[in-house]
């Protein structure tokens, strides 16, 4: 069937009319699409068409062609919704803003470290991801490389962090980005990303920061 997020999965051979309009009506009735109204006009419209044919010339079609027809509309549907919300979900993860790393966590990154190690052995690899990045963030703190602030955004670490550590820089950009991603709930770490994160941490550990630029007058 199709799941409100825009997965095909497991769709029946031969479903009915209501079953294949249902399925239509629940993959295109995410909000998200109302972002990209053209495209879903246009698909509402073929679809429409097409159940309006099948419903007219019902008793003269034969049901497996029937059936293959609405499949087909179906997965028709899938993939306009699939092209729909993929741009629309990019752009709007994009247009957020970023998490607060620390909020009211006072841990050092000694014991940030602990915690994730711990997270990460008992298969918890987002709570991993979310300490060890933070451990990243408090280890420049306690080094001096970074000001402590509070209400830092994971995107203003990793830019504030990439301009002392440039050989950093990207590395800490998309960890930044996956941390945002795993406290929205937009994705699960895995233990990839973990051991990513633990080579960024010895990489920011091992690499000497550069000069801090002075504010401009």
């Amino acid at each position: 069937m199709i799941r409100p997020g825009g997965v095909l999965r497991d769709v029946p051979v031969e479903p009915d009319a209501a079953t294949a309009r249902r399925w239509a009506e629940i993959e295109l009735s995410d909000p998200v699409y109302t972002e990209r109204p053209n495209l879903l006009l246009e698909a509402l419209r073929w679809l429409g068409e097409r159940f309006a044919e099948l419903q007219v010339s019902a008793t003269d079609v034969d049901p497996r062609f029937a059936a293959l027809v609405l499949t087909t509309a179906v997965v028709v549907a899938a993939v306009v919704a699939l092209a729909v919300a993929g741009p629309v979900r990019r752009a709007r993860r994009d247009a957020r803003a970023s998490v607060d790393v620390f909020g009211d966590d006072t841990r050092t990154a000694a014991e940030l470290r602990s915690s994730a190690d711990a997270l990460a052995a008992a298969g918890d690899w987002s709570g991993a991801v979310l300490d060890r990045f933070r451990a990243v963030l408090r280890s420049l703190e306690e080094r001096v490389i970074l000001e402590e602030r509070p209400g830092r955004t994971a995107h203003e670490g990793a830019q504030e962090a990439g301009a002392r550590l440039p050989g950093c820089a990207a590395e800490l950009a998309a960890a930044a980005r996956l941390f945002d991603d795993v406290c929205y709930g937009d994705a699960e770490a895995d233990a990839d990303d973990d051991a990513r994160l633990r080579e960024l941490d010895r990489r920011t550990t091992a690499e000497r920061p550069v000069a801090a630029l002075e504010p401009a007058p």
